[in-house]
């Protein structure tokens, strides 16, 4: 275990754990929006910026730091203050439709940015690279299908070429995690349509009701969890009939 200070505040965490989740055990919030605490870190939005102020001072990405025995953290040191609310300045340049990140400046005391807007043909942009999609479809789904290119100004999330990936599952983590609502996926008959990565999946039919509602390629998920593969072929709504009947089937009959 680990024993360190934040805000004053006496706070063991276990060994491995981060400057972040330490904060957020002495019961203090930090501004998020590149953490997640199933994916590995990546400090990409500088939301989470503190000062350490012993051992050494410094200034760091609270979710990327790993808590050390005897380190005292500030959360509201004035470089630190500054920090989150220089990088939410930058994100308001960069996304200034994003209603999530308008909400977070403004509970940082951020109205507007001395950065200016994004050029005519990116006014609607709410992608701000936080990466959380590329690393979710990478680690926690294993297909690598979209990932980090271009650079600088260029720089963005896309699919290899920007054409249909053969990688893709249609399975939509990328669009459940996608914090700003930047990956935008629909379904239409017995189709599902990622417009973001240019790319369309077959969608599988329940065999009890006729339902679209699964994509095709997440059949190799059978294979990960044989005990299921049975039931995996069903729509939620008839599994969860199916396993109502065999609970049923279960009851012990009493006697007459």
């Amino acid at each position: 275990m680990v024993n360190l200070t934040v805000n004053g505040q006496s706070v063991t965490v276990p060994d491995g754990a981060t400057v972040l989740q330490a904060v957020r055990a002495a019961g203090v919030e930090l501004p998020t929006l590149c953490y997640h605490e199933g994916l590995s870190p990546y400090g990409a939005c500088r939301l989470c910026m503190v000062a350490i102020t012993e051992p050494r001072r410094d200034l760091v990405a609270s979710c990327a730091y790993p808590a050390e025995e005897g380190m005292t953290v500030e959360t509201n040191a004035p470089e630190a203050v500054t920090a989150r609310r220089l990088a939410l300045e930058f994100l308001l340049s960069r996304c200034p439709q994003s209603d999530v990140i308008r909400e977070m400046a403004a509970s940082e005391g951020v109205t507007a940015s001395r950065f200016g807007a994004p050029p005519p043909e990116r006014a609607d942009e709410l992608c701000m690279l936080c990466g959380l999609c590329v690393r979710v479809c990478r680690e926690a789904i294993g297909a690598a299908a979209i990932s980090f290119i271009g650079r600088g100004m260029e720089r963005r999330v896309g699919t290899p070429f920007e054409v249909q990936s053969e990688a893709c599952i249609g399975c939509g983590a990328c669009a459940e995690i996608c914090p700003t609502g930047a990956i935008k996926m629909e379904d239409r008959g017995n189709r599902r349509i990622l417009h973001t990565w240019n790319t369309t999946i077959e969608l599988h039919a329940c065999p009890e009701c006729g339902r679209f509602f699964a994509p095709e390629p997440t059949a190799f998920l059978k294979d990960m969890l044989p005990e299921v593969a049975d039931v995996w072929a069903l729509c939620p709504e008839c599994r969860q009939r199916r396993t109502a009947r065999q609970w049923i089937e279960q009851l012990p009959v009493s006697p007459a």
